[in-house]
């Protein structure tokens, strides 16, 4: 028999999962979910991400991704508590461990799509900058302020610095300002800008669009797109023929050029 005391003890509630995660039509939606510590790439946030981006790439239902959030900040990028009073050895393992989460973002094998609804600061707008596209809501920002607290944003200037025009890469690093949405499209870190209460349903609508391609030549065209892009010419032609070559040996791009041809719908195998 139970005690008066565990009789009277209210049930314990479980605590929500820091990643949040949805799937429809061969979309992912991946949801930052800590909106009380601001959605802070925590150890406990990057391990989560990590996870859910590896579950993703190797679900072949999952043709393509989005990165969401909930609450008034997308992301305030890293939890400070984390670096203050921390050892070399401590704070080399935390920016080893965010590396590799951003760049298992860019080397997804699916796209992957941020839907940005509010503030993107500092590691959070590294990790906006790591994904292939960008919809953002008129309400959305983006600032690099780790000068304001006298701890450069390095790490979060090497994605964004290859998204944007270096000069204003310099400028919001230098900075710290946050720049809007509409400033963000026109500097090139973010593809589309639309209404707060249309974020969501005109992201989904991208991922969409992109999901109806074959997922194979999806993934070996991202593959190809970032090997190229920091080679010169010639080297990057030859990734290029490379990836054509690969890719003509696929039943999907034989189906895709035969149904062109054939003047009909392809049908897909990926």
């Amino acid at each position: 028999m139970r005690s008066p005391a565990q009789q009277d003890a209210p049930p314990v509630a479980s605590p929500q999962p820091l990643v949040l995660s949805h799937q429809r039509d061969g979309v992912a939606t991946l949801t930052l979910n800590n909106p009380a510590k601001r959605n802070a790439l925590s150890t406990q946030m990057l391990e989560a991400l990590r996870a859910e981006l590896k579950r993703t790439a190797e679900d072949p239902a999952v043709k393509a991704l989005i990165l969401a959030a909930n609450g008034p900040v997308f992301s305030s990028g890293h939890d400070l508590k984390e670096f203050v009073g921390a050892s070399p050895s401590a704070a080399s393992k935390l920016l080893k461990l965010c590396t590799q989460m951003m760049e298992e973002v860019r080397l997804h094998p699916k796209p992957v799509i941020a839907q940005v609804h509010a503030l993107a600061s500092a590691a959070g707008c590294q990790l906006v900058a790591s994904c292939d596209l960008v919809v953002a809501s008129t309400a959305a920002q983006f600032q690099t302020p780790g000068v304001k607290i006298g701890l450069f944003c390095s790490t979060p200037m090497i994605p964004l610095s290859r998204a944007i025009a270096p000069k204003k890469a310099m400028e919001m690093l230098l900075t710290g300002t946050p720049i809007s949405a509409e400033a963000a499209e026109c500097a090139g870190l973010v593809n589309r800008v639309v209404a707060p209460d249309r974020l969501a349903d005109e992201t989904f609508a991208l991922a969409a669009h992109i999901v109806s391609y074959s997922g194979g030549v999806l993934a070996l065209g991202k593959q190809a797109f970032y090997r190229q892009l920091p080679l010169d010419m010639a080297r990057a032609y030859e990734v290029g023929q490379d990836a054509m070559l690969r890719n003509n040996e696929m039943p999907d791009a034989q189906e895709g050029m035969t149904a062109f041809l054939q003047k009909r719908a392809p049908k897909w195998s990926t």
